[in-house]
């Protein structure tokens, strides 16, 4: 471990009247902010699968002008997957600063190809541009960033097309890119769903009105593993690497270093299956260990319907835990890292059980959101239904925000996150970052047949904060799995570079550090995945900072 976590609390903690916490505040101002995207998933009277599933989203700066830019998938006609009308356009808005937008797809090149689900961002030629990865039902879709604004689509020429030899044609949900063999080129984990064709899709419910069918009339797919070659092209990996031998019903995908040897690992969240965790053996190849290290189902036994996943240090003692998302009466899944090679349960002793039990919920993630030190928990939430079915208006639902009480429990944040944040909607993905600029994540969530909603974090907390950029000098220049550890006289927090979050979305690669009180940082150290650590001293709060490798 880098450093003793001395602000770790104990998630052993008993109930009890928890501590008062900083509000979280948000404003939602997609609208007056230039965004006027609705996610169109061409729902039919047929209740064809895929409809109740789009989309994701992704916070990303494709101009390196250092302002967060926006990235948002969308459906198509699903008989067609034909994109040819506007209102079925994946959309790029470009951040002119201070967190207002401009649409700018057209001239990007960037509309979509077909019914999409999932997208995540990294620099995977290294040419210091951040590209875009599109998971798809039926393709997925490599556009390269050229550097002038323009995208390219480069899919075929990468040998990314989403093609099986058994199963012909994979519905991807999500990707993530991490460098599984440390080679310097970042490598792509696509998480697939299931078996589906429009031709042979069951029928559901009442047959004179049906609704969507649950995941167990469909067969499982595999995940796939491409290894970047470093010139341009992937290979795929999946068989020999032993991705491919296990089959699930993949959703959001967590990255990190689970057992602290230096090398990605990999969780999946899995829908009414057991989870995957795949532990990165060294060598080329992975071990599914999740019944082994206690994280393939929580405490009562039974599968949860596993749809978004971060996988962050949520109680500062230096390993990353899970955070999951699921159905009503599932609960949200949370488990501690304990680093004797095990997770444990702590879902309903920290509060998160019974305040998760009435919701279902795909996008999430592990963040602070009042730069109090402490990570919290979000989620975007909403019923898998048909709204105007038989589920009616159980299945639009508010956001999810768990506040941190620094004791080990979890208290709701929605009571004092705004009247607006009480909004209900059918949410899907979420993406978090920084847009404005000014020291508070925000948080971007799309909705099915909905609009994107943007909530500005406005909280009046007057804690500080740190946001470091993290960049290879050679090899990756992303830096994704690069470790940070963060000492205050509060105590020590950990965290990582990562893009992939939640469901099928890609989250700001600038690692954010709240502060709480403090005014200044101790220590900072960055541990590069090709060995490289620096550690910075004294450190002033409330700023950005931009740490590149020296080899």
């Amino acid at each position: 471990m880098l450093g003793a976590a001395l602000a770790a609390f104990t998630l052993d903690a008993a109930p009890s009247d928890p501590p008062a916490v900083d509000p979280v505040v948000f404003d939602e101002s997609a609208s007056e902010r230039g965004i006027d995207f609705v996610t169109h998933s061409s729902r039919s009277a047929r209740r064809y699968q895929p409809e109740t599933m789009v989309a994701g989203v992704a916070l990303f700066d494709y101009d390196d002008d250092g302002w967060l830019d926006l990235y948002v998938v969308n459906g198509a006609p699903i008989l067609t997957l034909e994109k040819s009308e506007p209102k079925y356009w994946n959309r790029l808005y470009r951040n002119k600063g201070k967190g207002y937008f401009v649409d700018v797809t057209e001239q990007a090149g960037v509309a979509g190809k077909g019914y999409d689900l999932g997208v995540v961002t990294a620099d995977y030629d290294n040419d210091g541009d951040r590209d875009l990865f599109v998971a798809g039902l039926r393709r997925n879709t490599l556009y390269r960033n050229n550097g002038n604004g323009t995208f390219t689509d480069v899919t075929d020429k990468a040998g990314l097309a989403n093609l099986d030899p058994k199963y012909g044609t994979l519905w991807a949900i999500a990707g993530a890119f991490f460098d599984y063999d440390k080679d310097g080129w970042l490598d792509l984990f696509v998480s697939n769903y299931v078996v589906w064709d429009h031709a042979s899709d069951p029928v559901c419910g009442d047959p004179a009105a049906p609704d969507y069918c649950r995941p167990d009339h469909y067969q499982g797919l595999p995940n796939s593993l491409f290894h970047n070659n470093g010139d341009g092209s992937f290979s795929d990996v999946s068989d020999k690497s032993g991705i491919r031998a296990h089959i699930g019903k993949g959703m959001g995908i967590g990255v990190a270093d689970f057992d602290d040897d230096g090398w990605s690992d990999l969780f999946v969240a899995n829908d009414t299956v057991p989870s995957f965790l795949f532990m990165n053996n060294k060598n080329g190849t992975f071990t599914e260990s999740a019944f082994e290290r206690a994280v393939a189902l929580p405490d009562r036994g039974e599968p949860v319907a596993g749809m978004g996943v971060d996988a962050r240090d949520v109680d500062n003692d230096g390993r990353p835990d899970v955070f999951l998302t699921a159905l009503t009466a599932d609960m949200f899944p949370l488990f501690r890292n304990t680093g004797t090679t095990a997770f444990e349960d702590v879902t309903v002793r920290t509060g998160v059980g019974a305040l998760t039990r009435p919701w279902t919920g795909w996008g999430n993630a592990i963040v602070d959101l009042n730069n109090d030190g402490y990570k919290d928990l979000f989620a975007a939430c909403a019923g898998v239904l048909d709204p105007r079915g038989a589920a009616g208006d159980r299945v639009p639902m508010p956001n999810l925000l768990l506040l941190n009480t620094k004791s080990g429990r979890f208290v709701d944040g929605n009571v004092t996150a705004g009247e607006e944040f009480t909004r209900k909607a059918v949410h899907r993905g979420a993406a978090f970052g920084d847009i404005d600029n000014d020291g508070k994540v925000d948080v971007v969530v799309t909705a099915v047949d909905g609009a994107l909603e943007l909530w500005r974090n406005v909280s009046p907390t007057r804690n500080h904060w740190l946001q470091l950029e993290v960049s290879g000098a050679r090899g990756s220049r992303d830096a994704l799995g690069a470790k940070l550890v963060l000492v205050t006289p509060s105590g020590t927090q950990h965290n990582l570079v990562t893009t992939a979050v939640g469901y099928g979305s890609s989250s700001d690669p600038r690692v954010h550090f709240g502060l709480g009180a403090d005014t200044q940082v101790r220590t900072l150290t960055i541990a590069w995945p090709t060995g490289e650590t620096r550690t910075l001293r004294n450190l002033a709060p409330d700023q950005a900072l931009k740490l590149t490798a020296t080899r």
